[in-house]
């Protein structure tokens, strides 16, 4: 019996275990007068319970209690986790620790019967991965309950709607273009910065120490000397930009509770009045506290038009955060978003904030971007810190007979029908999806699918067997 990716040796599975044949089915019946028998209603699949006895092998009395103990903290969760026995290998239950564990003691052994109980009463088979350039394909579902799939289209070509069917339901964001209306870029790149054309930068006022650029991003070959923040600084002029929106993509690693960094963005207007500042930074030498800033306008005062500060987003005894934060400016509205990055690209510990430039103090246009990455007087040195990518893209205003891309090539799609999100690069991005789309399974067998538009996505499936 493997839980939670351990097995035990103390524990000995022993015969007697029952495990039903599949998950419980409740018919639910209604009677009609004057007819014979009853109608199928509906049916209801019923949490799965597994019952095993199993043996406890200690050294003696005494270890026998310590081994209780540790099986507490193997088998009590809050959320359900893999359960897989050795003579069903290919089978996986999520499952949780119900009731308590008597045990008949006897010396140094114990006998007794734990119950899991499985919240999702399936159980399911390896992940399986299909990919294809075609439009239409189709995929079988061996297992004997419908699967839950997830499809990643990978756009070729730039898109205003992308589409998921099995010939009966389907799901989809954004929307088709008719033939009379105007299709526009909603945002059109201006700078992306990944570490390859530094050469392109200036050095700014107060810089310290140097950058380095490389394939993977932008990172610090030395800090320089300072009683403050110090390290370096560069600063890029762009064509003038009313309307706009910047991408940081940033990284840092502290292994010592007494490491600092400090990761920025600053933005500038025409005549080097600030619009405003993004930032990641641990300043703490007794933990590892890492806090995300967005800020409008200049420093005036701790917290002042700070929409997103450490009231908001203040990470804790996290060592490590990779994300983005990024900013947009549509007219006086100011949009800010962070989020963290997770090891399968999907952006998790999300935030958005607000802030209205009601007196316009903060509307002049984007000129000036600066980035700086810094550490704090003579303390230790962040084990990794650096800046993936910094984007600039100026923003088009959609009008109502107007209809924007949504996608451009190499974006991703993500079509999560097991968690029932719609990501756009990670991002969740429900806000899009149409009103007649829906979260669809895979029938039991042939699945016929298709994606629209035709001839522009390279499409991903994957999904699980799933068993009664």
């Amino acid at each position: 019996m493997i839980f939670n990716g351990i097995e035990k040796d103390y524990i000995v599975p022993l015969t007697g275990r029952r495990r039903s044949a599949w998950a419980p089915i409740s018919r639910n019946l209604t009677t009609v007068i004057g007819m014979p028998g009853a109608l199928l209603s509906y049916t209801d699949v019923q949490v799965r319970v597994i019952t095993v006895p199993v043996l406890v092998k200690a050294e003696n009395i005494s270890d026998l209690q310590k081994v209780k103990e540790d099986m507490a903290d193997w088998l009590i969760h809050d959320e359900p986790k893999e359960l897989i026995f050795k003579d069903e290998p290919d089978r996986v239950y999520y499952a949780l620790v119900d009731g308590e564990l008597e045990l008949d003691e006897i010396f140094s052994t114990g006998r007794g019967e734990i119950t899991f109980i499985c919240p999702d009463p399936y159980k399911y088979g390896p992940e399986k991965v299909y990919q294809t350039a075609q439009d239409t394909f189709i995929i079988e579902n061996e297992g004997t309950a419908p699967a839950k799939p997830i499809f990643e289209l990978t756009a070729k070509e730039p898109v205003t709607f992308a589409m998921i069917s099995d010939g009966e339901r389907y799901n989809m964001i954004g929307r088709p273009a008719d033939v009379e209306t105007e299709v526009i870029d909603e945002r059109i790149l201006v700078m992306n910065e990944t570490g390859n054309t530094l050469d392109t930068w200036q050095e700014a006022p107060g810089s310290t120490g140097r950058f380095r650029g490389s394939d993977n991003g932008i990172f610090v070959d030395s800090y320089g000397s300072g009683t403050g923040w110090h390290g370096p600084r560069l600063i890029k002029e762009i064509d003038p930009l009313e309307d706009f929106e910047i991408e940081f993509v940033v990284n840092a690693r502290t292994n010592r509770a007494d490491q600092t960094f400090r990761i920025s963005t600053n933005y500038y207007d025409e005549y080097n009045n600030e619009l405003g500042m993004l930032r990641l930074w641990d300043l703490s030498i007794h933990r590892n506290h890492k806090v995300v800033e967005a800020r409008v306008g200049p420093y005036v005062g701790q917290h002042v038009n700070y929409p997103i500060s450490s009231r908001n987003y203040n990470i804790q005894d996290q060592l490590v955060w990779y994300g983005l934060i990024r900013v947009v400016r549509e007219g006086n509205f100011y949009t800010f978003y962070v989020a963290r990055i997770d090891q399968r690209g999907r952006h998790v510990h999300t935030l958005t904030q607000t802030f209205y430039d009601a007196n316009k103090e903060f509307a002049g246009r984007l000129k000036y971007i600066r980035i700086d990455i810094a550490k704090y007087a003579g303390t230790e040195t962040a084990t990794e810190v650096s800046i993936g990518r910094i984007s600039v893209y100026k923003r088009n205003r959609v009008e109502e007979d107007q209809t924007p891309y949504i996608a451009y090539p190499g974006d991703v799609i993500t079509f999560d029908h097991v968690t029932k999100d719609i990501r756009l690069n990670g991002e969740s991005r429900k806000d899009l999806k149409a009103f007649g789309g829906s979260f669809f399974t895979l029938k039991k067998g042939i699945n016929t699918l298709t994606v629209m538009p035709e001839n522009t996505f390279d499409t991903k499936v994957t999904f699980r067997d799933r068993y009664l």
